[in-house]
């Protein structure tokens, strides 16, 4: 397959496209950065230079041509303001969507958040943020012309991972290794089954290509 992956430099875009090159997909990761490129290139992935807060849909409609799957790993990271929330984990989101459907890529993984929902309260930047990407996640549910999968991992650790997740509608709270989460990202892109699923994700005791089978199709 052919995988777009937005946010390509962020630190589970990078394990996920180490892993997708290492099968033998080709994969490309949009990054804002031509210094980054490097970094994705030594994972296997071919950098694409697009800026998703001031991109045009025609420039992300013409970054997508030809794939068979994009993924959307980006964010604006820890150390943001409240604004950059809107603008990267909902304006890009919505974005990179909407070209996904121009574009005829119907296959179309989310890296959410666990707890993200549009009407939470609260006016801490974490809660924007769940909120930002509560509302993402809403709208891409809601755009029929996609196959989407939205995942929600618990909190982020980079231990190494151990291949052993909890993979449910609702799991409760945990955490999860980056490592992990870019294995069920690779596994959910093999199983289109999975289409229309929002899925919580923490450490468990169920292989991930297990885990990812027991929940497609429901």
């Amino acid at each position: 397959m052919r995988i777009v992956i937005a946010g390509g430099h962020g630190q589970i875009a990078l394990r996920l496209e180490r892993l997708l090159a290492a099968r033998g997909d080709e994969v490309a990761g949009i990054i804002r950065r031509p210094e980054q490129g490097d970094d994705l290139r030594d994972v296997g992935a071919e950098p694409v230079v697009l800026d998703l807060e001031s991109a045009s849909v025609e420039e992300v409609v013409t970054a997508l041509q030809g794939a068979d799957a994009a993924v959307f790993a980006a964010g604006a990271g820890p150390g943001s303001g409240a604004s950059r929330k809107d603008t990267v984990d909902k304006a890009a989101a919505v974005l990179f969507a909407d070209a996904a459907v121009r574009a005829g890529v119907r296959r179309f993984v989310v890296v959410s958040s666990m707890g993200a929902d549009p009407r939470h309260e609260g006016d801490e930047i974490f809660d924007v943020y769940l909120r930002a990407k509560g509302e993402a996640d809403a709208y891409v549910s809601g755009l029929d012309d996609l196959d989407w999968t939205i995942l929600r991992p618990g909190g982020l650790t980079d231990d190494a991972g151990k291949g052993l997740v909890r993979l449910e509608a609702h799991t409760g709270r945990g955490q999860i290794p980056r490592d992990d989460v870019a294995a069920v990202l690779a596994e959910l892109l093999d199983t289109p089954a999975t289409a229309g699923l929002t899925l919580e994700l923490v450490s468990g005791s169920t292989p991930v290509s297990v885990a990812v089978k027991s929940v497609a199709g429901n």
